[in-house]
């Protein structure tokens, strides 16, 4: 599977309850559930009026199903090509 940063405008996200935020969450596991095991949601980042979300899918078509059967909007799907972090300066 590819690695998918999702970015997501969504108006007044960042001051949502737990329990809206528990909501989306729920309404997202329902669509993998839906779409089947080609595509995972590894975490989310919420900042400000966005979601920045990381997926491992086989494709973006996968991902604008997830969207649209979860009713929860993507303004831009980006394939990861890497990861770097701290212990990258190791290799």
């Amino acid at each position: 599977m590819k690695r998918f940063m999702i970015e997501r405008d969504i108006p007044g996200i960042g001051e949502f309850s737990l329990t809206e935020l528990c909501g989306a969450a729920r309404a997202s596991n329902q669509a993998l559930t839906t779409i089947g095991p080609s595509i995972q949601w590894q975490h989310s980042y919420v900042a400000g009026e966005k979601t920045f979300c990381v997926y491992l899918s086989e494709s973006e078509d996968e991902i604008a199903k997830h969207a649209e059967l979860s009713g929860i909007p993507v303004s831009r799907i980006t394939e990861i090509g890497q990861i770097i972090d701290p212990l990258t300066a190791n290799n």
